[in-house]
């Protein structure tokens, strides 16, 4: 079993971007130079009652960066904005063990599943001092 994060990390995965405006928002990165690599929608989001489901999600990259921007019409639009950062790990249920060991503030119980890139990826998100989210995400 592994005893610390240092052995499950291997690194940044993506850095999350509320949007209101998913076209502008990839319009601007591209002139940064940053692609589009996997763009989507997803199923578990919905913003009223009377939408169904289904939140515009877009991945842009440029070396080793990548931008996860989703539209949820709630952008905070002033500095600080940006939502989450997300780790990638190896082993999402022993992240998620050590998570809980140390006693860290998760966000919700257990690990979520997202029908995101080719095979899915399994996620648990723990809240910071600063009141930041970092997720822990694996890619399946």
């Amino acid at each position: 079993m592994k005893n610390n994060f240092q052995e499950l990390i291997s690194g940044l995965q993506h850095i999350g971007l509320p949007t209101n405006d998913i076209e502008e928002t990839i319009a601007f990165y591209e002139i940064l130079g940053f692609k589009v690599v996997y763009r989507t929608v997803n199923p578990n989001r919905q913003e009223s009652e009377s939408q169904s489901a289904g939140e515009q999600v877009a991945f842009l990259r440029l070396g080793d960066v990548i931008i996860e921007t989703y539209e949820n019409k709630r952008a905070a639009l002033t500095h600080g904005a940006w939502d989450h950062i997300a780790l990638n790990v190896t082993d999402i249920e022993a992240a998620l063990r050590l998570a809980e060991e140390k006693e860290l503030d998760i966000q919700e119980p257990g690990i979520q599943f997202l029908p995101f890139w080719e095979n899915g990826v399994k996620f648990f998100i723990i809240t910071g001092p600063n009141r930041e989210k970092v997720e822990f995400n694996q890619y399946l």
